[in-house]
């Protein structure tokens, strides 16, 4: 049986990515993305499963400082639509309910409740682990905002449905191997993601990417950060739709190689279906 790491506890979102598309894998709960990254260097795990983007709050932090040197690869992308429940002990109902605790983006993404129900937000580091919090305190004046996940497996009471204020809070995620595992050609849609840097040369950037534009390929996502803390030295991360053996794809990432240092490609795996 495949182990897959994720990051947080038992009732996650992570972990239900994990329940909802590899059921026969066991789930492995880490405390950070650092613990996620070791547990498959170590071989403890055989693969990773980390959220790197959200439709409200944008990139998640620190991946792509793990990521380009972490020795694993993309092999396969999910989207989640994000379910948060507010949820107490079964004693508790919304009139004795008077601190909420999640985790802060949880908190920022379901403010309206928190506001009509006149609730003190308290931080927690993930939003499994609130509801783990709330169940083991056994305190009535005591919520937590959780994925549903969580109320089933720490005998929480729901006190209400799908929260968040936007109904378009989306998290994608993606499944990290030590194996180079890359989609066949031809056979539906393929993201490739890469990071490079750019040579330090005026319009250099600009120049790199006119490869991408003259044969007609799709950026979805260019995201620039700083190198070893140097002002001057940036690291970019760009995903494309296509596959690199594509003509036209292939043309862009050989002009992308006059203008930019240390190519590397992270993945060329199949798009989800939610990209549609």
């Amino acid at each position: 049986m495949a182990r897959i790491a994720y990051q947080g506890e038992p009732g996650a979102n992570s972990h239900i990515v994990c329940k909802q598309h590899y059921p026969d894998a066991e789930a492995v709960a880490c405390a950070s993305f650092e613990d996620v990254f070791a547990a498959v260097a170590s071989g403890d795990c055989d693969l990773a499963l980390i959220p790197i983007d959200n439709s409200i709050a944008g990139r998640v932090a620190d991946i792509h400082h793990f990521l380009p040197d972490s020795g694993l690869h993309i092999i396969a992308e999910h989207f989640l639509r994000i379910q948060f429940h507010l949820m107490a002990i079964p004693d508790a109902d919304v009139d004795t309910i008077k601190t909420v605790h999640s985790h802060v983006h949880a908190l920022g993404q379901c403010r309206k409740v928190i506001r009509e129900l006149g609730l003190k937000p308290i931080i927690s580091g993930d939003t499994a682990g609130a509801a783990r919090e709330v169940a083991e305190a056994a305190d009535p004046t005591q919520a937590a905002i959780a994925p549903p996940l969580a109320a089933e497996i720490y005998g929480l009471r729901i006190l209400r449905e799908d929260i968040e204020d936007e109904d378009h809070n989306t998290t994608r995620f993606v499944l990290l191997s030590p194996d180079y595992v890359q989609a066949p050609q031809g056979n539906g849609p393929v993201v490739t993601s890469f990071v490079f840097n750019v040579r330090n040369l005026p319009s250099a950037l600009y120049k790199a990417l006119g490869g991408f534009a003259t044969n007609g390929i799709n950026m979805t996502k260019l995201e620039s950060y700083m190198v070893g803390g140097e002002f001057a030295a940036t690291q970019f991360l760009a995903e494309v739709d296509g596959h690199p053996d594509d003509p036209g794809l292939k043309r862009a990432l050989e002009e992308l190689t006059f203008f930019t240092t240390d190519i590397k490609v992270l993945g060329v795996y199949p798009a989800d279906p939610f990209r549609g």
